[in-house]
């Protein structure tokens, strides 16, 4: 087709490529002067792929972004569709593999950014890999290739079911047919750094179903088992974006991009000592890291716990925050497996936002790190649904073991607090004290944080019934107040823990 004028208007002048569906020439544009590429759609394709060379002109046409090839028109030359692209002077990104640090998170924050700017306009590319972006000569990335990319108004031109890419850069999603998001492509691009760093991929199989069980089920390499002087920093960047579940992932490609950037600031592995050991039988499925997020107003303790837990080879900081508005936005941002919780911090406090946390990221576990003992805290976070509450007093070995506990999804109470629910320090447990059922559920909701209003409309009965049996308990329990009494009431075993979470 060289020489030939498509439409009376673009005359072909180079052959650049083919593809499974479509040749790809560079053309000049007769009526504007400039240089352009055109996308011509190879005869006798199937319909699907007919839809699909339609749809990344729909998706692309939505998108003005300088990291990402514009499109500017689609036409047709006796019944020969063709797209009319942006023609990108560069290299494919394979040229960069393998490549320094610096490089690698200069252009993996490029490709990060277009993404989030892609995703922000319900888009996603569904087919990321080194094959589909450019780099230009004065070192800007060029995101091409839209064709399986999925526009908010398209329509589905796959089953459900159907799996559809390039194996070695799918998401477990796109492995297993499910329905995607835009958390997709924040796992191949990490695929993509990652070859980028290392030189190779992290799953590789000569079979088809054998990669993608991969892809599913096998935990990547760690980078610094090939690349020794890798920072940790950039690593866990690269091992968050591999998370085989989505939901612990990035949850946007802008926070990765942030993530890239601050990476370069860390400091490259000091030892030998904090380098991950290379298994038996490289590579196997390791044990899951747990990952934290601290959140403490008191920055020298901040930096104890960090240097204590990163210094465990199954625990990762993933963040920190010094108040309760950071630590709130970070928890939802990261989903760390457990937010460690202080509960005093500058404006919001661990009691104002745990109601939130546990609203909106309930698989994150929250334990209690304070310094406060008195019951009024301990019912307040028990009832707020913390997982655990434990003591700033708390030595090393009982810290770890109540974070891997909270992990496991037990009830944890450190030493001092155990004490006062179960040991009898706040009063003598009295085997002869019996409370009637109303008395047991009105102190199961006053260690649920309700007023005696709620109360009563909650058990259906009235307020004057709750203050009745609140008096009574208080009695029984030799109590000074409510919250004394639901806490004694919790140590003899009227009233469950469990039972304050199902409320």
């Amino acid at each position: 087709m060289i020489g030939r004028k498509l439409h009376n208007r673009y005359e072909i002048t180079e052959h650049l490529g083919d593809g499974s569906t479509a040749t790809v020439y560079k053309a000049l544009d007769t009526r504007l002067g400039r240089q352009v590429a055109l996308k011509v759609l190879l005869p006798h394709v199937r319909e699907t792929t007919r839809k699909r060379f339609f749809q990344e002109a729909t998706a692309a046409a939505q998108l003005n972004n300088a990291n990402i090839m514009a499109i500017y028109d689609i036409d047709e030359d006796n019944e020969q569709p063709f797209l009319v692209v942006e023609y990108v002077d560069g290299v494919p990104l394979s040229d960069y593999i393998p490549s320094p640090p610096e490089i690698v998170v200069d252009l993996g924050r490029q490709m990060a950014m277009a993404l989030y700017y892609a995703h922000e306009r319900q888009i996603i590319h569904r087919d990321i890999k080194p094959a589909n972006i450019k780099v230009t000569p004065d070192g800007q990335i060029k995101i091409m290739d839209l064709g399986l990319a999925l526009p908010r108004e398209a329509k589905r031109v796959t089953a459900d079911g159907m799996i559809i890419g390039t194996p070695a850069y799918l998401s477990p999603e796109q492995a297993q047919g499910q329905k995607l998001d835009h958390r997709t492509d924040i796992y191949s691009l990490g695929i993509v750094l990652y070859e980028m760093l290392t030189g190779q991929l992290p799953f590789d199989a000569d079979d088809i179903s054998a990669l993608l069980l991969q892809q599913v089920r096998q935990p990547p390499p760690p980078p610094r088992l090939i690349i020794p002087t890798l920072s940790i920093s950039l690593e866990k960047v690269i091992l968050k974006a591999l998370e085989k579940n989505p939901v612990r992932r990035f949850q946007s490609s802008r926070i990765m991009a942030e993530a890239l950037e601050d990476s370069l600031r860390a400091e490259i592995a000091p030892d030998d000592a904090t380098l991950p050991r290379r298994p038996e039988g490289f590579p196997v499925r390791g044990k899951p890291t747990i990952r934290l997020l601290l959140a403490d107003d008191h920055a020298l303790l901040r930096a104890s716990l960090v240097k204590l837990l990163e210094g465990k080879p199954e625990f990762v900081v993933i963040g920190e925050a010094s108040d309760g508005d950071s630590a709130l936005n970070k928890t939802l941002d990261l989903l760390p497996d457990v937010l460690l919780l202080d509960l005093n911090m500058p404006g919001k406090g661990g009691l104002d936002i745990l109601p939130f946390v546990r609203a909106k990221a309930p698989n994150v576990k929250v334990l209690i790190l304070t310094g406060r003992e008195e019951d009024w805290y301990i019912v307040r976070a028990l009832r707020g649904g913390a997982h655990g509450y434990i003591l700033k007093s708390t030595d090393e070995a009982e810290l770890i073991d109540s974070i891997l506990k909270v992990t496991q999804g037990q009830l944890v109470l450190g030493r001092g607090v155990a004490e006062k629910i179960v040991t009898g320090l706040l009063t003598n447990p009295d085997k002869n004290v019996q409370l009637s059922e109303t008395e047991r559920k009105v102190l199961l909701h006053v260690a649920a944080g309700l007023d005696n209003e709620a109360i009563a409309k909650q058990l259906n009965i009235s307020v004057l019934l709750v203050i009745e049996a609140l008096a009574g308990a208080m009695n029984k329990l030799d109590a000074s107040d409510r919250n004394s009494a639901a806490l004694r009431a919790l140590r003899q075993g009227y009233i469950l823990l469990d039972d304050l979470h199902e409320l």
